[in-house]
This record gives structure tokens, sequence and C-alpha cells, in this order.
């Protein structure tokens, strides 16, 4: 037989708490035992079978808790479903700014052209159409206003572009105006032309009508270093743009003949946009440009002026809508981050004829 002593028998105040904290998260066993503390010490002179109706108030009392705790995560897990479905929405819908106007109601339509006219920029052909499709369609746009604000780009993306304007101009018999703030260059007054009137400020850059292709040449730096360059080809001009290999004279001739079939085509482009509205002298198809203020005494541009100017004094619609299409936040990410990891070795490979 043991000697250790029997364990007293438990008040009926511990069995009620031991009963309260069976089945009970760590969080909750604290407050049931005071809660049955308290009910006990309340009910300590009551009559005979206090015990079960107080058992039977505080299981209610655990219930209710249990059920109030489960409301609240469920409202928890509903505020971030909601949370995340508005953020994903801010970040993924296509981004437009309008300023001012019911898109219904007569207004001057804008589509901005800035940056680099190349493809997959945000002033390329596949993001500038859409946007000049939209406005010209609108009924209430009372003419199309081009902002401008380029270093020039690819000859490509701005036929394109200034063939599309023409096309839409015919169609809807709507004006268009150029409104040029820094730069209007190359292969941005290539498009610049198209429109019925160019305002300018008095010292906006504008023209350099000219075309290039630049590469650099490392056979010279690679003979003093006794580097051998091993290219193979299949077709002997099949490599003539690779600037590890010396150029021929007959390369060089295809190449020049090329860009002057470019630029041939950018000064009948201006000429067809401008008419008589040019003061032609030799150097202003050479590829220089000029200030805003100058660009209007050769013709090149038509009167100083800005965006709200246009809107208000020339179109007589003051509100201004822009249907530029932009990037929404997930897109510029994306496009940042191939931009950082392919950058460098796609300019490296893409030496096509830019308008700059």
């Amino acid at each position: 037989m043991s000697n250790e002593p029997t364990p007293p028998p438990s008040s009926p105040d511990e069995t009620l708490a031991g009963l309260l904290k069976q089945n009970q998260p760590p969080d909750q066993q604290n407050i049931a035992g005071a809660a049955a503390k308290n009910v006990a010490n309340s009910n300590s002179s009551s009559t005979p079978g206090w015990e079960r109706a107080t058992l039977e108030k505080l299981a209610f009392a655990a219930l209710n808790e249990q059920k109030a705790a489960r409301r609240w995560k469920t409202f928890v897990r509903l505020a971030w479903l909601v949370f995340l479905i508005a953020m994903a929405w801010v970040v993924l819908r296509p981004e437009s700014s309008g300023v001012g106007a019911d898109m219904t109601s007569a207004h001057t339509a804008v589509v901005e052209i800035r940056g680099e006219i190349s493809a997959g920029s945000e002033a390329s052909s596949d993001a500038i159409l859409p946007a000049l499709r939209a406005a010209f369609e609108d009924d209430g746009a009372k003419a199309v206003v081009l902002l401008i604000n380029s270093p020039g780009g690819s000859p490509v993306q701005a036929g394109m572009i200034n063939d599309e304007i023409e096309r839409l101009k015919e169609k809807h018999k709507k004006p268009v105006y150029a409104v040029v703030e820094e730069t209007c260059a190359s292969a941005a007054y290539y498009i610049a032309v198209a429109a019925d009137e160019i305002f300018v400020d008095k010292a906006s850059i504008v023209g350099s009508i000219g075309v290039l292709m630049d590469s650099f040449g490392f056979t010279g730096l690679m003979d003093k270093l006794g580097v051998e360059r091993r290219l193979m080809t299949a077709g002997e001009n099949k490599g003539f743009l690779d600037p590890f290999s010396p150029q021929t004279d007959k390369q060089r001739a295809y190449a020049q003949q090329m860009l002057n079939q470019i630029h041939t085509q950018f000064i009948d482009t201006v000429k067809k946009g401008r008419g008589k509205k040019l003061k032609e002298t030799p150097e202003m198809f050479s590829g220089l440009f000029w200030s805003g203020q100058q660009s209007i005494e050769l013709g090149l541009a038509d009167q100083l002026g800005t965006l709200d100017f246009v809107a208000r004094e020339v179109v007589k619609a003051e509100d201004i809508v822009d249907y530029t299409r932009r990037d929404n936040v997930a897109e510029r990410l994306a496009k940042r981050f191939g931009a950082a990891l392919g950058e460098g070795t796609v300019k490296a490979l893409r030496n096509l004829p830019q308008l700059r």
C-alpha cells in the first residue's frame, strides 16, 4: 500500500473550472477558470443545484465567445480579400487620364507622344494608334491635339503614325494640331507634319530632318591586342554591320544608299505636310535643328502656343480629355525588369536606322 496521502476531493469550484477549461484554446482557459470562480463565489450561498445552472450559463457563454471569435476571423479575412481585390484592380487596370469634361460633351482630345519613338515604348505605334482612333471616333472631340516632347526614334514607327493620322483626318473630317513642348526632332517631327498646324514654344527644339545609323569599329584595337575575330556567315554581306569586322567600300556605299532613300522619304513627307509654308534653305534638310522661334520663320511651325491656348483659342473647346494610352503599374514594372536584363543586348543587336 502506498503511504502517499490521498488528494482531497475537488471542490465544486475546482470541478467547474476544470470542465470549462476542457477543449478551450490556451488563451481562453484562464478566462474560463476566472469566470467559474466568480460565478461560484457569487452562488456559494445559493440553494442546491446551483452548480448545474452555473455550468449551463458558462457553457453558453463559452459558445458565444467562440462564435464571436469565428465571426471576427471571418470579417478579417473578408476585409483582406476586399483589400487585395482593390489593390489588384488599381495595379492591373489600364491607366488613362482626363482633364475636366465629360467625354460626351464638346472637348479637345489630346494624345501625348513622349520619349523615344520605338517599338515597345510608350510612343510606339501600338500605343499611339489606338489612342488616336478613340479620339477621332469620339463625337464629343472637336479636334485632336498631338502633345509632343520627343527627340525622335524609328522612321518605321513614325511613318505608321503619320499615315494613320492622314487616314483618320480624311475619314472623320476633324482638324489635328501639334503642340510642341521641349523637343520635336526627327521622327517626332515626321509625325508632327501630319497636323494641320504646329504650335511651339519660342525655346522649343524643332527639326533635325535627317537619318543616321550608328555603330562602332574595333578592328584596329583588336589588331593591337592580337585578338582574332572568327565570324562565320552564309552570305558575303551578312555580317557587314558587325563592329569587330572591317567594312568594305561596297558595304559602306550600300548602307549610305539606304540611308539616302529613307532621308528622301522623310523630306517628301515634310514637304507634303507643310506645303507652301516651307521656306526652304540649303540647311533645312541637313539634320540641323532650330529654336521654336526660328522654326516659325522657316515655316517648319506655324505659331507660338500651348495646349491650353490651342484648346481655348483655336478649337474653342476649353475642356481637355487625354486619350493617351498608358501602361498600368504591373506593366511598367515588368517592362523595367525586362529592360534592366536585356537593354544592352538589344541595342547591340539592333542597328536599325534612326531618325534622331
